[in-house]
């Protein structure tokens, strides 16, 4: 383990490959039930790199009109969000120190010219709870910084496996992801990278 920047936590290698694959597998499956699609950016309309769905009792979404925010349907198909996986609910519990569950798992898809500017994570109401990021696939490089955007920031690789947990100082930390390095993972058999980012939204 290593610290990125203060309450931040980089694990590397934590999901060995069978556990990937079988990740990857209960991830089709919520793409199956809810199926990814391209958020746009509030106001503008302009619409982001990455495809993108949810699973668990909320789902964060963001839309011209409505801007960022939470909720328990599809926005496309209007259906409510299939469940969190157990085997994410269990990573959760192994490295989050949060006694309660996660409600939103976000499912990010970047393709090899997929990026995702510096942001916070701050729409959920429950801010003491850490956000934990499940990276699958393709290496990316991942910046992270203060909780100003002027803040420095710092930069590591995210291999495929990798675990990251923003808590603490760095649970409002401004954090992104600056490019993909195709054909670096052999995981996804055409490529690209799943990020998965569980997250509790209301207060307990």
């Amino acid at each position: 383990m290593s610290m990125l920047t203060e309450g931040i936590r980089h694990l590397p290698d934590y999901l060995d490959r069978e556990t990937q694959e079988k990740l990857v597998d209960e991830i089709r499956a919520v793409v199956e039930a809810a199926p990814l699609y391209v958020p746009a950016m509030p106001k503008t309309g302009k619409p982001m790199s990455v495809r993108m769905t949810n699973c668990g009792t909320f789902g964060w979404v963001t839309d011209r009109d409505g801007g960022y925010r939470y909720q328990a349907v599809h926005p496309v198909t209007g259906k409510p969000w299939p469940p969190i996986p157990k085997r994410l609910m269990a990573l959760w519990a192994e490295v989050s120190d949060c006694p309660h569950e996660p409600q939103a798992c976000l499912v990010n898809f970047y393709s090899d010219s997929a990026r995702m500017g510096l942001h916070q994570d701050r729409d959920e109401k429950d801010l003491s709870a850490p956000v934990v990021s499940v990276s699958l696939g393709d290496d990316c490089l991942f910046r992270v910084g203060g909780t100003k955007r002027s803040d420095p920031t710092v930069s590591v690789h995210l291999s495929s496996g990798a675990i990251v947990i923003l808590g603490g100082e760095g649970r409002l930390a401004f954090h992104g992801v600056d490019r993909i390095y195709p054909g670096t993972s052999t995981l996804l058999k055409q490529g690209g990278r799943i990020n998965l980012t569980l997250r509790r939204v209301t207060l307990p």
